[in-house]
């Protein structure tokens, strides 16, 4: 049988492990392939080409081949464009690597969601964070809402999801495990119907990260504060965890 080679593919390393003394296994994430387990031989030697290359949250040129669940990885390039995110900007972009790895099954393409985690990545590097908290803030949970939706764990967000009934602008509803979007009680957090359906549509756009983006970033506060805290109820439901590793390194670091 031949072996199956993938050449220039477009990717990002998600985590790498110690695989021996010199060489590392990959969780990368590709743009036509998916997720994907790479065996980088040597790359831990002080000499190999490999060793500056293979960092989280860069663009990358992969080479790899074989036919079994891990391949060998054959050649990686530094696409370029921006430089690695720092501070909590890097933690956002481990918690996204964290999201991808719990809830991604392997094989499986998703070119959408792979251009929507670049665009994401990009904004995360921007030179000027201190001005770009707000945006960064905004691209994560537009991402969060385009994952959800590409893994099949999004509802609809222009309806009920029980009864399919269709939203009251100005009444509350709230996004929650098992249930969906239903009406919300006296004291829940929750946003208006118009804004639902606002990001449903933005959702639906041909430039969805980008047109999600831009709504969320058009929130007040309030509402923002309230889709991140349902947001996080629905993804560590669905990754089976209380808290994520990577959010709770966040809270121990700013509790220091």
């Amino acid at each position: 049988m031949a072996t199956h080679r993938v050449s220039h593919e477009p990717a990002y390393v998600l985590h790498r492990y110690d695989w021996s003394e010199s060489s590392l296994i990959l969780e990368v994430f590709t743009r036509h392939h998916g997720r994907i387990a790479l065996v980088a031989k040597g790359a831990k030697r002080p000499s190999s080409n490999f060793r500056p290359v293979l960092l989280p949250l860069q663009p990358l040129q992969l080479n790899y081949g074989g036919d079994a669940e891990i391949r060998a990885l054959k050649g990686a390039e530094w696409v370029g464009g921006h430089v690695m995110p720092t501070g909590e900007a890097l933690l956002s972009g481990l918690y996204l690597n964290e999201l991808l790895l719990r809830l991604l099954a392997r094989d499986d393409a998703h070119e959408a969601l792979f251009d929507a985690y670049a665009g994401v990545v990009e904004v995360l590097a921007g030179e000027h964070v201190g001005a770009q908290a707000a945006t960064q803030a905004a691209a994560l949970r537009a991402f969060e809402l385009l994952l959800l939706r590409e893994v099949g764990l999004l509802p609809g967000l222009d309806t009920q999801t029980l009864t399919l009934a269709p939203l009251m602008a100005g009444a509350s509803y709230r996004l929650v495990p098992e249930a969906g979007l239903r009406q919300a009680e006296q004291g829940e957090a929750a946003l208006a119907g118009a804004e639902w359906e606002a990001l449903q549509h933005a959702l639906d756009d041909r430039a969805p990260f980008t047109a999600t983006l831009r709504r969320i970033a058009t929130m007040n506060a309030g509402t923002n504060s309230a889709l991140r805290n349902q947001l996080r109820v629905l993804l560590n439901y669905h990754c089976g965890v209380s808290t994520l590793r990577t959010r709770q390194m966040m809270r121990d670091l700013q509790a220091l």
